[in-house]
């Protein structure tokens, strides 16, 4: 139990570390530009499967839903539901998901293949922070990827939604929009997308924490990359119960 308690204090501190070396990685563009656009264009074909899976699901459910509860009329409510359920909660999770499971794999597997080939004892030797050079623009890439992917995946969602209902329901595309315009405000919409920013600090963190802590040969980096990808779902998963409680406490 100490032990754990020790990691988990060691885990913490890194953290808090990295927060303070985070606007250091705004100023390197270049090495900042990289990181981001290898994690959003890593995840963008998952993430057209998810918003299309998404929206055609829930639209699935919620209109036999809605007809076996209220009768046919209650069709009309169909895209008011769909656009607050995915906005609010499926796209900032689905999107959350995505990057904790491919991109905490990959920078678990990176760093921890720099901690084994010695590169970042080479920076410290150097006089060069790894936290700053290696770490803090990876972290920053996943704050600044996951909304832009949770947007994605919401739109996506919800056009995958109109198209559905296009083939198999009655709604034509000015009252589907309009319906989902009179619910959607940013009010509700701006804390669900905006969430997702602490989702991609929580993913980079456990990324990179267990990869700089790699040991054990090539065995020690699959390691880190499974463990990061674990415990990125995981606290993403406590992260979201959290912020969502936070947020309706708040508003």
């Amino acid at each position: 139990m100490l032990t754990f308690l020790e990691k988990l204090g060691c885990a913490t501190h890194f953290a808090w570390r990295v927060l303070g070396a985070l606007p250091f990685a705004g100023c390197r563009l270049s090495y900042l530009s990289v990181h981001l656009y290898e994690i959003l264009l890593g995840a963008l074909p998952l993430g057209v499967a998810a918003g299309t899976a998404i929206g055609v699901v829930v639209w699935l459910h919620l209109r036999g839903t809605l007809q076996s509860v209220g009768g046919p009329a209650a069709v009309q409510y169909l895209p008011q539901a769909l656009a607050l359920a995915v906005v609010l909660e499926f796209a900032p999770l689905a999107a959350g998901l995505i990057v904790a499971g491919r991109s905490g794999a990959s920078l678990g597997a990176e760093l921890g293949s720099m901690r084994l080939t010695e590169q970042i004892d080479a920076l410290e030797v150097l006089g060069q922070s790894p936290l700053r050079a290696l770490v803090a623009p990876r972290v920053l890439a996943c704050m600044l990827t996951l909304p832009l992917l949770t947007l994605f995946i919401a739109y996506l969602a919800i056009a995958a939604g109109y198209f559905a209902e296009a083939l198999g329901g009655s709604l034509s595309w000015t009252q589907y929009r309009s319906a989902c315009l009179r619910v959607l405000t940013l009010h509700d919409a701006v804390p669900a997308v905006l969430k997702t920013v602490v989702f991609g600090y929580l993913i980079g963190i456990s990324g990179c924490w267990f990869g700089m802590n790699a040991q054990g040969g090539t065995e020690g980096v699959g390691q880190a990359a499974t463990r990061g990808v674990v415990v990125s779902i995981f606290l993403v998963l406590i992260a979201d119960v959290l912020l969502v409680k936070l947020i309706q406490m708040i508003t």
